[in-house]
């Protein structure tokens, strides 16, 4: 990085009147591609690249602009810049925008210059990237690099998915900064080395009220027929035919030309001397805006009165370039023309007109086309901020806490309170948690800023004004920052942070102090068991809540008003008390609460609720805790229909009916399920076992080499092979002695050859008969047959089949840590009908 400025680039970047946000946040803009060159050389103007083969002129789908960019990058390298920061991309939006009434046959193969993004994007690999397109961007056709077409989400995701965190939104930039009402799809991508410190959700512009359009330009001077404004070239009256002005004259703010009663004041065309009135399209030609709105969405056609929109509030004329600039927030250091504002002021009238014919509808043009410059100005501050933001690794916090010794509270919160500036929330997140003696003992391990990310995705947005939200078992508070940012729109957010540790809201109330906490939040801090804690009926709860098993007298009080009398996890536990006191869930659970028989009940009950959401996150949770969780959102005042399925390991999203994963026909809920599945399904027999499994057989009571004392084979695992054979293995093969046999349950199977053996914990199944004399310990599970069965040599390979370990797998719902072959799960191990 030159003056260790960060660096971007930036495709389809047309005047560059969006980026020059970036400049002004101090990024060195490595290449811009640009395929008009009259736009090209206004960014020329604004010095946007350090270097002039920066500037490329051409189409991004041809080889050799390609190859402009990527030797623009390997020159950077030689000064130190390792890797480009940030990649933007702005596509050509004609084919996708409903504005657009002119579409073209080809416009899929336009969309698909999205495709060569993000094909740059794969080969450049940045820190971030960024999209911004029209609001139906996102689920718009295009064609993927397999020649099908796609939605342009799903290509996004399955081509830098594995690579990157990435969110997109539909926002409307009037609530972001802009002045005007522009609803565009915005997408930040993340790359994955990262995402745990900063989310592509915290790089979005913040929330603002929206401006009137009399705030925005109501103090700049009224102008006369063909009037410059002497102070600014670029505040003119720009003419039409005279005799067109009769028509929007006396309308008022609000009104079209259309709406005049007389005919010769609508618009029309006189032919053959007959007067013709022009046909209204739609209800946005000829209409003069209202000041006390927001401004419109400025298009590329801005000059036309017949375009959208585009009539002044009181003046008889279009908007001139300044008022355009104010609504889509261009700064006045933004230079349109070689020539300083000063000259071009001095210039006489008639050298101002031969300018502005010549110039006028480029600019116009560019500024209808741009990105408003506050939007990727606010994007880069943040970039920039984190960028700058010292960042450590696990390793060098761990030498921190040891160095400072933050493992006493008291100089924990000393170094918080002297360090909040200086690294970013996620890091002092994780000192916190790694620092927290306690951490252990009440459950709490630091969620990752990823995983907060995806289920941000998926909070419900509330209709009322007014909201009230509970974050049960707050612990580093990192759900809280996105908490923020999903609400800021309401009017009030009262926000109760719950956690059993004093400490930890007291590290809480320094971290976020007022200045941190957005004007219409108020946060409770409370310190208390959220089990024991009395309160209203709120919006939403969301958060982590301890995965701790309890038993005594704390299980035998919380059963009482529990649904599920068998639960032991307190999770389950946070889960139906937050049921009970709110409208809406979000929890972070143990995904064995999709199978295991603890939670049937649970499960039950959560069926008769809607069930909108669940994410599955496998083992990455939390990092260094071999535990998988999911998040469930469930709204609790009616009943599914559907609920979207996430996996974060597949990179897989779909949406299930809710009858079909939850259904009572299977042992439990199966959240993959699909046709092939089905398919299956139909064709076995299942639940014709049940199961034992040996929890008594250990390394110490038994020995890895026979002798005249431990002389009885136990059969483990890895002795049955992939095809269904048993083998010896040196060095694994074990064996118990007589004595120790007779003490422990697994011997009433020692010559029991009506069972089958099964290896545990795998998604390569097996089956074999047992034969005599010969025990397993637990990583083998005893199917025991519940009628009469003696399975054929065929139906047991079968298990071990490709297709059945494919079914399995889906059956299983992918786990991993909770592959136990259990009473509920060896349903499973069934007969297949066809043969």
């Amino acid at each position: 990085m030159i003056n260790n400025n960060p660096t971007y680039i930036s495709l389809f970047s047309s005047a560059g009147v969006g980026c020059y946000g970036f400049k002004l946040e101090d990024f060195e803009c490595v290449a811009t591609c640009e395929l008009i060159e009259r736009r090209l050389n206004i960014q020329k103007l604004n010095n946007k690249c350090k270097y002039e083969s920066g500037y490329i002129n051409g189409d991004i789908k041809e080889n050799s602009v390609k190859e402009k960019i990527y030797e623009e990058i390997n020159k950077w390298k030689n000064f130190g810049n390792d890797s480009v920061d940030v990649v933007i991309a702005t596509p050509p939006c004609q084919g996708m925008s409903v504005a657009n009434h002119k579409k073209t046959e080809n416009e899929i193969e336009r969309n698909s210059l999205i495709r060569e993004s993000v094909n740059i994007i794969k080969k450049i690999s940045p820190k971030f990237f960024i999209f911004e397109n029209v609001a139906a961007f996102w689920k718009t056709g295009c064609v993927n690099n397999s020649g099908n077409i796609v939605a342009i989400g799903e290509m996004i995701t399955d081509e830098l998915g594995k690579e990157y965190t990435i969110y997109n939104e539909i926002l409307n930039f009037k609530n972001y900064g802009s002045n005007s009402s522009r609803t565009r799809t915005l997408v930040i991508g993340v790359k994955e080395d990262i995402s745990d410190y900063i989310s592509p959700i915290e790089l979005f512009p913040d929330y603002t009220e929206e401006k009137s359009l009399y705030e925005v330009i109501g103090n700049m001077k009224s102008l006369d027929w063909g009037e410059y404004d002497p102070n600014d070239f670029f505040h003119s009256f720009r003419i039409y035919p005279r005799e067109m002005r009769e028509w929007i004259k006396d309308i008022k703010q609000g009104e079209s030309a259309f709406d005049n009663l007389e005919d010769h004041k609508k618009p029309h065309k006189i032919i053959n001397g007959e007067l013709i009135i022009n046909k209204a399209k739609n209800g946005d030609k000829y209409k003069r805006q209202v000041y006390s709105k927001v401004a419109p969405c400025i298009h590329t056609r801005n000059d036309q009165m017949a375009s959208q929109n585009t009539v002044h509030p009181i003046d008889d004329r279009v908007f001139s370039i300044r008022e355009l600039m104010n609504i889509m927030t261009i700064p006045n250091s933004f230079k349109w023309l070689p020539k300083d504002l000063t000259d071009l002021n001095a210039l006489p009238l008639s050298e101002k007109q031969k300018i502005s014919k010549k110039e006028e509808l480029n600019i116009r043009q560019s500024i209808g086309e741009a990105v408003p410059t506050i939007i990727f100005k606010q994007i880069a501050s943040k970039i920039k901020k984190f960028l700058l933001m010292k960042k450590i690794s696990l390793k060098e916090i761990k030498e921190l806490i040891q160095k400072y010794k933050l493992e006493d509270i008291n100089e924990l919160k000393k170094f918080i309170e002297l360090s909040k500036d200086k690294y970013s929330l996620s890091i002092l997140s994780t000192i916190i948690e790694l620092s927290n003696s306690k951490r252990e003992k009440n459950s709490a391990y630091f969620t990752d800023k990823s995983i907060i990310q995806e289920i941000f995705k998926y909070l419900p947005d509330f209709e009322n004004e007014n909201i009230s939200i509970i974050e049960p078992s707050v612990g580093a508070g990192n759900f809280l920052p996105f908490i923020f940012k999903k609400y800021i729109n309401k009017k009030n957010v009262n926000l109760t942070v719950i956690d059993i540790d004093q400490n930890s809201i007291d590290l809480l109330k320094i971290l976020f102090t007022k200045n941190k906490i957005p004007n219409n939040f108020k946060i409770n801090f409370v310190c208390s068991d959220y089990m024991n804690y009395e309160h209203k009926k709120v919006d939403l709860i969301i958060g982590n809540p301890p995965f701790s098993k309890i038993s005594g007298l704390d299980r035998k009080k919380l059963i009482e008003t529990n649904h599920n009398k068998e639960a032991t996890n307190l999770a389950e536990f946070f889960l139906e008390k937050s049921i009970a006191n709110s409208y809406y869930v979000s929890l972070i659970m143990p995904k064995n609460l999709l199978n295991t028989p603890e939670y049937q009940t649970t499960r039950n009950f959560l069926s008769s609720l809607d069930v909108e959401s669940i994410i599955d996150f496998g083992e990455n949770g939390f990092k260094g805790v071999l535990v998988e969780t999911i998040n469930i959102i469930i709204n609790t005042e009616k009943k599914s229909n559907f609920t979207k399925v996430t996996s974060t390991t597949l990179k897989s999203y779909i949406i299930q009916k809710s009858e079909y994963i939850f259904d009572k026909k299977l042992p439990y809920w199966i959240i993959y399920r699909d046709a092939f599945f089905d398919k299956i399904f139909k064709k076995m027999k299942f639940d014709i076992f049940d199961v034992f499994r040996d929890r008594q057989i250990t390394n110490s009571n038994s020995s890895l080499e026979k002798n005249e004392k431990y002389n009885i084979k136990v059969l483990k695992s890895r002795n049955i092979s992939n095809d269904g054979k048993i083998i010896s293995i040196d060095g694994y093969d074990s064996f118990i002695d007589e004595e120790t046999l007779k003490k422990i349950a697994v011997k009433k199977f020692f010559n029991d050859n009506s069972i089958y053996l099964t290896p545990n914990m795998t998604y390569k199944p097996r089956l074999i008969k047992k034969e005599s004399s010969y025990v397993v310990n637990g990583s083998v599970a005893i199917l025991i047959p519940k009628i009469l069965l003696n399975l054929s040599q065929e139906q047991m390979n079968y298990i071990s089949s490709d297709e059945f370990r494919t079914f399995y797998k889906i059956a299983r719902n992918y786990q991993t840590r909770s592959l136990n072959i259990d009473k509920t799960s060896c349903y499973w191990f069934g007969i297949n009908l066809e043969i």
